[in-house]
């Protein structure tokens, strides 16, 4: 189902791009630069550093080579002129919206939102920055969200919780007319599965703790965008606000993008015959995957996806939280936990009881299940699910 021929060259760029093995004795994995602080021959060769910070390794809260390789190969894969890693995924959102906002601003919200973003640009309002959500993918209706003070337009694709689908050249089209930035949440396709900037979207960022790190041990976030806006965001949203990713954390990073092509792969062939499964089954009324025929945007995209992950929800025919709350507890294989994109699966709810009305003015089910479908045996995970499901 991988139905692009760039997936060979991103299998390359993550396994070998920039590892500098000359530069490093041949060393197969590049060495982790722990050090904070980098020194000079003379004090105005430190001078001239201090003055590009941005292109020489001064301290460690700006550059590090250990950190650079992990960049360079992100960039690469988003097809990207620059990328900056960030300690979180929050931070590198954090970073992507301050750099494009200033007081007084209004910024569009299409659908449903990682909850975190959600709760940033409420907080911004103390700023003085609105904020407004269209909860529809169309793009008619979010150019009639536009205002005169409209600055961003922060987009997932798919969408939280629900998995629409945004057309991204649409929607940059229609920012680029009305001199608005656009910015997205790729952490769902990963960049081997869509590259936004080439449909014309501003900014990437990601939760690199997810499909990117794989192994639920790494905290980190990445961005990328043209040198144009790096260039701004650096010594300002990057520098000043100090959420760098630690050396440490950045060879964990590495560790992940090299398998990162083969889990993807397994990620979604586990994750369509699990989707497959659940459509039959008698107890779910619906299931959010763009990889299914079902699903209102499978059209857009086949022409906007090179293949799929592993994340998707269900909808329980009967919608309330004490039947979420018996499936889920029922499982096994799938563990009960927050986050996702790493080799075990996992299932929550965005139920939390007290709820369900917020979430029906979201357009989201009460019965709605989120699964995380990891690496494990499929036949292992179907079979949990129709002990779950089934009384």
């Amino acid at each position: 189902m991988i139905r692009v021929t760039e997936f060979e060259q991103d299998k390359q760029i993550c396994m070998h791009y920039e590892d500098d093995r000359d530069r490093f004795h041949g060393a197969v994995v590049p060495p982790i630069f722990q050090n904070t602080i980098f020194t000079y021959p003379t004090f105005g060769e430190l001078v001239d550093a201090v003055q590009s910070e941005k292109h020489h390794y001064v301290y460690g809260r700006g550059t590090n080579p250990t950190v650079e390789i992990v960049e360079k190969k992100l960039a690469a894969l988003e097809r990207g002129e620059e990328c900056k890693t960030f300690s979180s995924g929050m931070a590198a959102i954090s970073a992507a919206i301050m750099n494009s906002i200033q007081s007084g601003d209004h910024i569009i919200c299409v659908s449903n939102l990682y909850f975190s973003t959600m709760e940033l640009l409420k907080y911004l309002g103390k700023f003085n920055i609105s904020h407004s959500v269209v909860y529809s993918t169309n793009t008619e209706e979010i150019s009639q969200a536009i205002q005169s003070n409209t600055k961003v337009i922060f987009l997932e694709s798919p969408t939280d919780m629900t998995y629409r689908l945004v057309d991204l050249a649409a929607v940059s089209k229609l920012a680029k007319a009305n001199g608005i930035r656009t910015i997205i949440d790729n952490t769902w396709a990963t960049p081997l599965f869509q590259k936004p900037l080439k449909f014309g979207i501003d900014i990437v960022v990601h939760s690199a703790s997810k499909y990117l790190g794989g192994h639920s041990d790494v905290l980190g976030g990445a961005l990328i965008t043209s040198k144009k806006i790096m260039n701004t965001l650096f010594n300002k949203e990057y520098l000043l606000m100090g959420a760098a990713l630690p050396p440490s954390e950045a060879s964990l990073l590495l560790r992940g993008l090299r398998t990162l092509p083969l889990r993807m792969v397994n990620h979604q062939e586990n994750a369509v015959k699990v989707a497959e499964y659940l459509e039959t089954h008698p107890k779910v009324a619906k299931v959010h995957f763009p990889a299914l025929e079902s699903h209102p945007d499978y059209e857009l995209g086949q022409k906007q996806l090179a293949g799929y992950s592993g994340l998707m929800s269900l909808e329980l025919a009967i919608a309330n939280y004490r039947q979420v709350e018996k499936v889920i507890n029922k499982m096994k294989a799938f563990k009960i936990g927050v986050s996702w994109g790493s080799f075990e699966s996992l299932v929550l709810s965005p139920n939390i009881s007290s709820n369900e009305g917020q979430l029906l003015k979201e357009h989201i089910s009460p019965g709605t299940i989120r699964l995380a479908v990891g690496l494990e045996d499929v036949n292992v995970l179907i079979r949990d699910l129709e002990q779950s499901l089934n009384d």
